[in-house]
C-alpha cells in the first residue's frame, strides 16, 4: 500500500508568505514545486497573508514574479478579514477611521463602508494595519476617535514584519502604541485568531485544510485555535529549540524543512516516534540515543520534551550527539 502524502490526506492547503514561501524577493527552495504538485492534483491553494499593506491582486503578482503559480482568487490576507470583521461589528454605511494603506481603505469601502483618515464626530470604527507611512499623527487621530467610544480592529499584531534588513516593527508595535495611549485593546482579524483561517477555508470548500507556516506564534497557534492540522516549516523564523519550547496551544502535527515535504509522506512527516531513534528522559534532559535524520530526531523529541517541559537533549553516543548539536538543542538548558 502507497503512503499517503499530505496532498493525498488535505483537500486544501493554507500557506503563510514570508518564511513559507519566499524571504523577500526570492522563493524558498521547495515551495514552488510543492505548490506546482498541488495544484496539478487538484489540491486547492489559499495564500493566507497577516500582511495588510497590499491587495491580493498586487500579492499574487509579487508571487508570480519570483515564479510561484498564483492567482489573485487564490490570496487571502488580513485587510480582507479586517474588513469583514468591521462589517459584523458596526452598521452598514458607516464612517471607519483607516490608518493603513489604500489597499485596506478599498477593503472596508468594498464591505459598504465609508472611509476617512481623520477623526470626528461620525467615525465609528478605527482599522489598523500595516503601512511603512503610518506616522504619529496618523496615530493620534485613531487614538482621539477609540477614546471616544469607537470600534476597533487590528488586522493582526504582529510585532515584527520581516524584512531584508531583518526583523523592522509590525502592525502590532503601533497596536502597542494605541494600546497604551488609549487603555483599550482591539479586535484582531490576522493570525493567530481563528476568523481568516475558517473564512478562507469555507471560501474555498474545504472540507480537510492544512495549514503551513514558519511560525508558532501565528500559523501554528492559528490553526490551533481554529482546529485545523498544521504543517511546521524550518524555513522561517522558527528554530528546533524553539519548536521543543513550543507551548500548548502552538504545536504542530507535521515538521519539515520546506514546504515541498507537502508531497512527502504525512505518517513520516508527523511528530512522534521515529524509526532508528530513542529517546528517554533522565536526571531532567532527553537522553538520544541511536541514528538517522536529523529533522527525525526533532519529531521524536517533541512529545517528551512537551509533556515534560525538558528542552535540553543529550547524545549518549558520538552520533548522537553530533546530531543534537546539529539542531542546537543540546548543551543549552531553553528551559
Amino acid at each position: 500500500m502507497t503512503a499517503q502524502s499530505l496532498l493525498d490526506r488535505y483537500d486544501c492547503l493554507l500557506l503563510d508568505l514570508d518564511g513559507t514561501v519566499y524571504h523577500g524577493s526570492e522563493a524558498i527552495k521547495g515551495a514552488i514545486s510543492g505548490i506546482d504538485v498541488a495544484h496539478t492534483e487538484g489540491v486547492t491553494v489559499r495564500f493566507v497573508t497577516n500582511n495588510a499593506s497590499k491587495t491580493p491582486d498586487d500579492v499574487a503578482s509579487h508571487l508570480r514574479d519570483l515564479g510561484v503559480p498564483a492567482r489573485t482568487e487564490e490570496v487571502a490576507t488580513s485587510a480582507q478579514a479586517g474588513a469583514r470583521l468591521l462589517a459584523t461589528t458596526v452598521s452598514a454605511g458607516v464612517t471607519v477611521l483607516v490608518v493603513g494603506t489604500d489597499a485596506l481603505a478599498a477593503e472596508v469601502s468594498a464591505a459598504g463602508l465609508r472611509t476617512t483618515r481623520e477623526y470626528s464626530d461620525d467615525v465609528a470604527a478605527v482599522v489598523q494595519g500595516h503601512s511603512p507611512d503610518t506616522a504619529w499623527a496618523d496615530l493620534a487621530e485613531a487614538c482621539t476617535a477609540i477614546r471616544s467610544g469607537a470600534q476597533w480592529v487590528a488586522c493582526n499584531v504582529d510585532p515584527t514584519l520581516p524584512t531584508e534588513r531583518g526583523q523592522l516593527p509590525g502592525n502590532g508595535s503601533m497596536v502597542a502604541a494605541l494600546r497604551t495611549a488609549t487603555g483599550a485593546t482591539p479586535a484582531v482579524a490576522g493570525k493567530p485568531e481563528p476568523t481568516l483561517f475558517i473564512e478562507t477555508a469555507r471560501a474555498a470548500h474545504a472540507e480537510t485544510p492544512l495549514v503551513v507556516g514558519d511560525r508558532l506564534d501565528t500559523d501554528i497557534a492559528g490553526a490551533a485555535a481554529a482546529d485545523m492540522d498544521a504543517l511546521l516549516v524550518l524555513s522561517g523564523v522558527t528554530t528546533p529549540a524553539d519548536v521543543l519550547a513550543a507551548s500548548e496551544g502552538q504545536r504542530p502535527r507535521y515538521l519539515a524543512d520546506d514546504a515541498s515535504a507537502v508531497t512527502a509522506s504525512a505518517d513520516d512527516l508527523a511528530i512522534g516516534e521515529r524509526r532508528g531513534w530513542q529517546v528517554d528522559v533522565a536526571d531532567g534532559e532527553l537522553r538520544v540515543s541511536g541514528s538517522g535524520e536529523p529533522l527525525d530526531l526533532l519529531r521524536a523529541l517533541c512529545p517528551l520534551a512537551w509533556q515534560h517541559g525538558i528542552r535540553r537533549a543529550s547524545g549518549t553516543t558520538d552520533t548522537a550527539k553530533a546530531v543534537v548539536n546539529t539542531l542546537g538543542v543540546g548543551g543549552i538548558d531553553y528551559r
